[in-house]
C-alpha cells in the first residue's frame, strides 16, 4: 500500500445529499472499518452519523464531510498527519488522548489536557498491550492503537 498520508487522493468531497459510486465506495470503506452503514450510494443521515463516528475514532474534525483527510484516513484505517505528543505537552489533543485511554481502561485520572507522568504511564500500558515500542510517546503507531479503542458516546 502506498503512503497516502502526505499526498492527496483526488476524491470528491462528499456530504449529506451526495449520491453515486463515490458514496458507495465511502460506505464500503466505513464497513471495512467496522462501522455499520448501508451501502446504497446515498449519503443520508445514517451515513452522516457513520462518518462523524469514524471521524471521532480517528481524531478528525467531526463535521460529517468527507474531504481529503477523511478519505486518506479511511484508506489507511488509521489517523493521518497527527503530531507526536509526549510528556510535557498540553492542550486539546492531550485531552482527547486521555479520554480515549480512559475509554480503553488505561487512564484513571482527571482529563485535564496535561501530558504528565500518569498519562505517560497509561500510554506505556497501551503500548505494552499492543506490542509496540514502550516509550510513552504518542507517534504514528500509538495513534493507530488509540484509534482502535471505541470512544465513549460522550466523547463524540
Amino acid at each position: 500500500m502506498t503512503n497516502t498520508s502526505s499526498s492527496t487522493l483526488n476524491k470528491p468531497v462528499l456530504r449529506e445529499g451526495s449520491k453515486g459510486e463515490a458514496v458507495k465506495e465511502l460506505q464500503e470503506l466505513l464497513l471495512r472499518s467496522n462501522i455499520d452503514v448501508v451501502v446504497d450510494g446515498i449519503f443520508g443521515p445514517q451515513t452522516t452519523g457513520a462518518v462523524k463516528f469514524f471521524q471521532c475514532k480517528m481524531f478528525l474534525l467531526q463535521d460529517g464531510i468527507v474531504g481529503d483527510k477523511t478519505w486518506r484516513t479511511l484508506y489507511q484505517r488509521a489517523p493521518v498527519d497527527m503530531p507526536v505528543i509526549r510528556k510535557g505537552d498540553t492542550g486539546e489533543l492531550v485531552r482527547k488522548i486521555q479520554q480515549r485511554l480512559s475509554d480503553g481502561g488505561y487512564y484513571r485520572s482527571n482529563i485535564d489536557g496535561d501530558f504528565g507522568p500518569i498519562t505517560e504511564s497509561a500510554v506505556k500500558d497501551l503500548q505494552i498491550k499492543a506490542g509496540l515500542s514502550i516509550d510513552g510517546i504518542v507517534g504514528n503507531r500509538t495513534w493507530h492503537e488509540l484509534s482502535k479503542i471505541d470512544p465513549s458516546p460522550s466523547s463524540c
